[in-house]
């Protein structure tokens, strides 16, 4: 994975431990789609839970495997601006269950007894998306706020 940073940039690992959305955008034969995911880091991967019943971009990434992802952590307040943004190909797998764990506990805290009951019990209806990135843009653009003037 190349790495591109500006004057202004950031520890990216750090960055990616953060429970942030990320915004998948892939190829479809009607044009490009966005979709906003959780996802996890790990093996300089990253990993995204699909349930291919309810979701379009597991189909959209076996026809398409080329595709990117933005990560912005924002704050207005502040003027903190952290973007960093992946292009590379995903692939469709088998769904882990121990990774998929380790990824939802990330947004929902590490006792499953409290999860959502969406979040519960996933298993062989759900897939993982395995995005491998060939280049990330890691940018700090952070700016001055005017919001608290």
């Amino acid at each position: 994975m190349k790495i591109i940073e500006g004057n202004r940039s950031f520890d990216l690992n750090e960055f990616l431990k953060k429970p942030l959305f990320a915004h998948l955008s892939t190829m479809s034969e009607e044009g490009p789609r966005e979709s906003p995911v959780w996802f996890y880091w790990e093996d300089e991967c990253i990993w995204i839970i699909g349930t291919p019943s309810s979701d379009s971009f597991p189909k959209r990434i076996e026809e398409f495997p080329k595709c990117a992802i933005g990560i912005v952590d924002l704050d207005h307040t502040t003027g903190k601006v952290m973007h960093a943004g992946f292009r590379g190909k995903a692939t469709v797998e088998t769904f882990d269950v121990e990774r998929a764990k380790r990824l939802l506990s990330r947004y929902l805290g590490t006792n499953e007894e409290n999860w959502d009951p969406r979040f519960k019990g996933l298993g062989d209806s759900n897939v993982l998306i395995r995005f491998e990135p060939e280049t990330v843009v890691v940018r700090d653009q952070s700016f001055e706020p005017s919001i608290n003037k």
